[in-house]
């Protein structure tokens, strides 16, 4: 009788042990999933400011002056390529589609006429090309230094007055 009785607690034990042991995994698997589902979600808003910064950068290059409104429009209308980069829906290049989306509307780049009623002394007539932000760099030489503080400069003080 009492090795029936030591059997049966040993079983029991046992039972109880594997109970403990299943919990214990079932706990793992659902924090493994959850670490997946933040690991995805992590993963789609990092491809999603890449994105964004990438389209804003080509923007940029193409003279639009209202960033923020030409990303809105057109957010929607990228994707990735099977290679990583970001190209058109549809598989056409990024900059072709920019060009054509800043052909057809105009209003997003500055305005051509600088000069008028209201305008300051130093808006006509300049010559010189925006400054590129990819070529601001250390080591740069005093008078491209110089030209893209003014440029800062320029750019604060219209933003300031709202323009």
């Amino acid at each position: 009788m009492d090795t029936e009785k030591e059997i049966r607690d040993v079983v029991l034990a046992v039972l109880a042990e594997i109970g403990d042991e299943t919990k214990r995994r079932e706990t793992l698997e659902r924090r493994v999933e959850e670490l997946v589902a933040e690991n995805s979600k992590a993963r789609a808003v990092a491809e999603e400011a890449e994105r964004s910064s990438t389209v804003r950068a080509e923007l940029q290059k193409l003279g639009v002056a209202k960033l923020d409104l030409a990303y809105r429009a057109i957010r929607d209308d990228f994707e990735r390529s099977d290679d990583g980069r970001v190209v058109a829906k549809g598989g056409g290049a990024l900059r072709d589609y920019l060009t054509q989306f800043v052909t057809e509307n105009p209003e997003l780049l500055p305005a051509r006429l600088g000069g008028g009623s209201g305008a300051g002394v130093g808006q006509r007539g300049r010559a010189e090309a925006p400054v590129d932000l990819d070529k601001i760099r250390p080591g740069m030489s005093p008078e491209e230094m110089e030209r893209v503080r003014q440029e800062i400069a320029r750019v604060a003080s219209q933003t300031l007055r709202g323009m």
